[in-house]
């Protein structure tokens, strides 16, 4: 399951780098704003939608014409509280069916726009959290030819952490391996000027936490390490003559198409 997680990832990656992050960004905003609508169309009670939204806006005009008669504005403004709190109900069972999709999808493409490869001759550090802070010392790291250490290991016993700081010579992907009490774990590292799925910390149990921020099979439940950290630069990405982290971007576009697709579908929200 894992070499067909991995082969799938690769094909993503050979779709994505012949264009550049911001183009992918922006046409999968479309897309999904697209999909957004066209899932809430078939999983929401358009009718039921429809007449609580022509409730509301008859009571929104009957606050503006009587507006000198308070009986009649109280009254409207109730019914205006009442037809929200069904109107949200109405909304609320096609989120259900959005959000789950929605986020394990920027979940996986937060790990190819979210940070940048590692570049040739540019230091990077790389931080090993153990269990016991007396193992700290006991810590050893063996890098492949095309990976420098450019200054000493830096132990901090208080946070049981040692931190490298590392360059490399060429593009590619490494296995980085640690030797703690025996125990011979490994991190990836990227190192690429195109797009890449990148993983920034590998782990030690910590199922969910998994799943949002690592893109690595756990590390041995038996295994004196914890975790395993690489500081990927992170990404902005420029469109309309602004710098945008590509969250913002793709929520902004995915937003407003949603509104175009949903126009132009006649479709009601």
């Amino acid at each position: 399951m894992y070499r067909s997680y991995e082969a799938n990832s690769f094909a993503v990656e050979v779709f994505l780098n012949p264009v550049s992050p911001t183009f992918v960004v922006v046409l999968l905003s479309f897309v999904t704003g697209l999909l957004m609508v066209l899932i809430f169309r078939y999983t929401s009670d358009q009718n039921a939608i429809r007449q609580a939204k022509d409730r509301l806006k008859a009571q929104l005009l009957a606050v503006r014409l009587f507006q000198d008669q308070l009986p009649v504005v109280l009254s409207s403004y109730r019914k205006i509280i009442a037809g929200t709190g069904t109107y949200l109900a109405l909304a609320f069972k096609p989120l259900l069916f959005m959000i789950l999709p929605l986020t394990l999808l920027i979940v996986e493409l937060d790990r190819y726009f979210g940070s940048t490869p590692l570049q040739t001759g540019e230091p990077f550090l790389m931080k090993a959290r153990v269990a016991d802070g007396d193992s700290v010392d006991r810590v050893s790291l063996q890098l492949p030819p095309q990976l420098t250490t450019t200054a000493p290991a830096v132990h901090i016993p208080p946070d049981n952490e040692i931190v490298w700081r590392l360059a490399a010579e060429k593009a590619g992907t490494y296995d980085l391996t640690i030797t703690a009490d025996g125990q011979t774990v490994s991190k990836k590292a990227i190192v690429s000027s195109k797009l890449a799925r990148l993983s920034p910390i590998r782990l030690r149990g910590q199922f969910w936490k998994r799943i949002f921020v690592s893109a690595e099979p756990s590390l041995p439940d038996s295994a004196a390490i914890q975790s395993i950290t690489l500081n990927y630069p992170s990404r902005n990405l420029h469109f309309a003559w602004m710098d945008w982290h590509w969250i913002w971007l793709f929520f902004v576009l995915s937003l407003i198409s949603g509104f175009l697709f949903k126009t132009v579908l006649g479709i009601e929200i």
